[in-house]
């Protein structure tokens, strides 16, 4: 059985990943999946959070994708995203703050309110929170 899968994970403007990996966990329209080495064939959409790559010496690596596309071969796994970031590079101040500022907007409901503007930027900023306290929680901190 395959131990290792090739895994690359793409954003509109670069590379920010490609190594060989023993799991990837991301999050589906459909729930969370696990894609392990000769997973069978799939395409699925992507939502926005975080995606965990387990390494071979049992690592995680923790990315932040706006939501995107994932292709799975047996021996290959390929993730599209219009933003992805890694984890540690995102400020939470900044992501909390958005939040904050999304939420004031839904709010205040002026009659120049974009709701499905305002709604999109509290679901991204409240996924990168989540992948903030997901890297939070696997380095125990």
């Amino acid at each position: 059985m395959l131990s290792l899968v090739q895994c690359d994970i793409v954003s509109a403007d670069k590379a920010l990943f490609s190594g060989a990996v023993s799991m990837v966990i991301a999050t589906g329209s459909l729930g969370e999946m696990g894609i392990t080495p000769g997973h069978t064939p799939l395409l699925s959409d992507l939502n926005p959070g975080p995606v965990r790559l387990v390494m071979n010496d049992g690592g995680e690596e923790i990315y932040y994708l706006s939501g995107g596309y994932i292709e799975v071969q047996p021996t290959s796994i390929s993730i599209l995203a219009d933003t992805a970031v890694r984890a540690a590079d995102i400020d939470e101040a900044s992501a909390a703050a958005a939040v904050k500022s999304a939420e004031q907007q839904i709010i205040n409901q002026s009659s120049d309110l974009d709701f499905s503007k305002a709604a999109a930027m509290l679901a991204e900023a409240t996924a990168q929170l989540r992948t903030v306290k997901a890297l939070r929680k696997k380095l125990g901190n």
